[in-house]
């Protein structure tokens, strides 16, 4: 009898069983080409705020002439972790009379009357829970707001393009873009959003470019330029849109599009996300099809294994099957890769939901079955680690990500 009870009790104090979550994974259109006035939808970033709305935003383009036309941002929230989201709403809108950008003007890229929003930005401020938002003008002209409502409403736009004059003496810009996506706020507090900078000679006035940071360290009031991270050389080919992460060890890596003949992503890190920046390296994992990607981080040096997510067109000559891949040392190797799409697909950004499931939005079909840059419709997929490993990513008790 005693060994029976002794039996009971052992049972009732000995640790669940780990059971690994089901493989998950939906997905929908979210803004689709030739709705609401707009031919298309383009440049997707999205965003989790500390209470767990996602806001989902893009450009929306009343034509598609491409980057110089009139051009809004729009943004959708959802409080239900993406299965239903508000209707659309603009938040770009600077007061006051608009000149179009003289190198633009001179290309004839974009006629007298559009206005061009473009390259939005939101970074979410963990230790205030505001919603920090950058985005350009014109691609000449920076504005910064913020909402302090979880995305409901943003504050009139302040300009902050003056915060990249300090990047003259080193390049002497024409055109400026924040991103494009999401920025990223430091463990110290810092907020740092990638840039890059163009002389707007060459072709669509958005070459030749560099890449580089700017920063707030107080919450958004101010902002400053950093170092150029990867300059315009022989070897590294226009370098312009790149996305970020903070690495456990306390490093800012920057993730970056060029135009370099390795077709491949470039990587660099710096001490503070400011300067410091280590000579760029091709990463011979990530392939480049000359393409905005996306980087972001699912769990940290608390859980019982990091990892980063990464996705872009795992191609290096069109814009299609686009694929996540997921590392567990910090970017060094991408041992985890799974294609959300075989066809058209572009763009992309990622955010991570309370509960783990990634939110991707990303660039998707095209309206002519021909072109990737007439994306047909920016769509929401939603998935887990389960269904990016296939069931064989190392699961913690109770099947719960640390």
């Amino acid at each position: 009898m005693r060994a029976l009870l002794s039996f009971v009790l052992l049972l009732g104090t000995a640790p669940a069983v780990a059971h690994a979550a089901e493989p998950r994974f939906d997905q929908h259109d979210l803004f689709t080409a030739g709705s609401a006035g707009y031919q298309l939808y383009r440049i997707p970033g999205v965003v989790v705020t500390n209470k767990g709305t996602v806001l989902a935003y893009c450009e929306a383009r009343k034509s598609d002439k491409g980057d110089w036309g009139t051009i809004n941002v729009q943004l959708r929230r959802s409080t239900d972790g993406g299965t239903t989201w508000s209707e659309p709403k603009t938040i770009s809108d600077v007061p006051g009379p608009k000149v179009k950008n003289p190198v633009a003007v001179a290309k004839k890229l974009g006629g007298d009357g559009e206005v061009t929003y473009n390259n939005p930005v939101l970074i979410v401020d963990r230790k205030t829970g505001a919603v920090h938002f950058l985005f350009c003008l014109e691609y000449m002209r920076c504005f910064y707001a913020r909402s302090e409502d979880d995305g409901q409403t943003f504050s009139p736009p302040v300009e902050i393009t003056q915060s990249f004059e300090a990047f003259r003496p080193h390049y002497d810009w024409k055109v400026l873009a924040t991103g494009p996506a999401h920025g990223i706020q430091l463990t110290s507090g810092r907020l740092v959003v990638p840039v890059w900078l163009s002389l707007g000679t060459g072709g669509h006035a958005h070459r030749p470019s560099v890449t580089s940071t700017i920063y707030s360290d107080d919450h958004g009031a101010t902002w400053k330029a950093g170092e150029i991270a990867v300059p315009n050389t022989e070897e590294w080919v226009n370098p312009n849109e790149t996305v970020v992460a903070q690495l456990v060890d306390g490093r800012v890596m920057l993730n970056v599009r060029s135009e370099s003949k390795p077709h491949r992503r470039l990587v660099t890190t710096s001490p503070d996300g400011i300067g410091g920046w280590t000579p760029a390296k091709f990463d011979d994992t990530l392939l480049e099809p000359i393409c905005m990607a996306s980087l972001v981080r699912l769990t940290g040096k608390e859980s019982d294994k990091t990892r980063l997510l990464f996705t872009n067109p795992a191609t290096v000559d069109a814009r299609k099957k686009i694929t996540v891949r997921m590392s567990y040392d910090e970017g060094t190797t991408w041992p985890v890769s799974r294609m959300v799409e075989e066809g058209f697909s572009g763009y992309s950004d990622m955010a991570i939901l309370p509960d783990h499931t990634v939110v991707m939005v990303y660039e998707r079909g095209s309206v002519d079955n021909q072109s990737p840059y007439k994306s047909g419709s920016l769509t929401v997929a939603r998935f887990n680690v389960e269904w990016l490993s296939e069931g064989k990513d190392r699961i913690a008790a109770a099947g719960a990500l640390r």
